[in-house]
């Protein structure tokens, strides 16, 4: 038996899916999102918010027995607590394992990391998914830009600049993901793709606060003699580039130059 809560719901077993009614489905999501057993009253208040216990209680009552899977729940008809049997597995506790496992994967293996590329239940909107969606998306999206990080100190530089597009792509106003693929671009000598990602991430904040806008990623084009300073205004078009790869930046104020091939701190290249 198997649960997906990622992207979307399914209940499975043997490979087929399995049709629920909608307090069923709300039932056994509820239980795959929270591994550990849980109160009936708690949970019966949780589903059915705003409903007295005593109905509350009735209607998880009803929404087990429509379920119809033997072996799916644990407990299910006792007065005690409530879980998904030990048989169900549920891809979100994969995709948590995945992110508990990444920090001591080499940097020279390429882990499946397709659990990471999903949300809990897009599009459902009870309290108690938007708490555990947000959770697990935070959780997601660091542990692919602190593999985007490891992938570029390992010089896999194409790589790394893929795995952080990913989070960017999921996140396009997070900086620390825009961080990563600046980091990766840069770290790779390819400075005309890391002004272009810094460049929309200043419009985008530009675009949510209706004017100028700072952000923590100007000290990743340090200052450099090779190339002159290039004064440009701070609505400069992105057409507006005026050597290959080099496009000046201003700042909280300050005008800095970037360098096509430069060394970033703590690289030796």
């Amino acid at each position: 038996m198997h649960v997906t809560v990622l992207g979307s719901f399914t209940l499975s077993t043997d490979g087929n899916p399995v049709a629920l009614g909608v307090d069923a489905r709300r039932l056994v999501a509820y239980l795959a999102i929270h591994p550990r057993s849980q109160d009936r009253g708690a949970l019966a208040l949780d589903l059915w918010p705003g409903v007295p216990q005593a109905a509350a209680l009735r209607l998880l009552t009803e929404a087990i027995e429509a379920i119809g899977v033997p072996g799916l729940l644990a407990d299910a008809h006792t007065d005690g607590r409530l879980s998904l049997s030990g048989e169900v597995t549920v891809d979100l506790a994969a995709a948590m394992a995945l992110i508990r496992a990444l920090p001591e994967i080499p940097a020279n293996t390429d882990p499946e990391i397709s659990p990471l590329a999903a949300d809990i239940l897009p599009g459902w909107t009870a309290a108690w998914i938007v708490v555990e969606r947000e959770r697990f998306r935070q959780l997601r999206l660091h542990a692919i830009e602190e593999r985007s990080l490891r992938l570029t100190a390992a010089e896999r530089f194409e790589e790394a600049a893929a795995m952080a597009q990913r989070s960017v792509t999921a996140a396009p106003s997070r900086e620390s993901a825009r961080r990563a693929l600046i980091e990766a671009h840069l770290a790779q000598g390819n400075i005309a793709a890391a002004v272009a990602e810094y460049d929309e991430y200043q419009e985008l904040l530009r675009s949510s606060v209706g004017g100028p806008a700072g952000s923590g990623l100007d000290g990743l084009f340090p200052p450099s003699p090779v190339w002159p300073v290039l004064r440009a205004r701070r609505a400069m078009p992105r057409s507006a580039v005026q050597l290959p790869g080099l496009r000046s930046v201003r700042a909280s104020g300050s005008t800095r130059r970037l360098v096509a091939g430069g060394s970033l701190p703590g690289h030796g290249r």
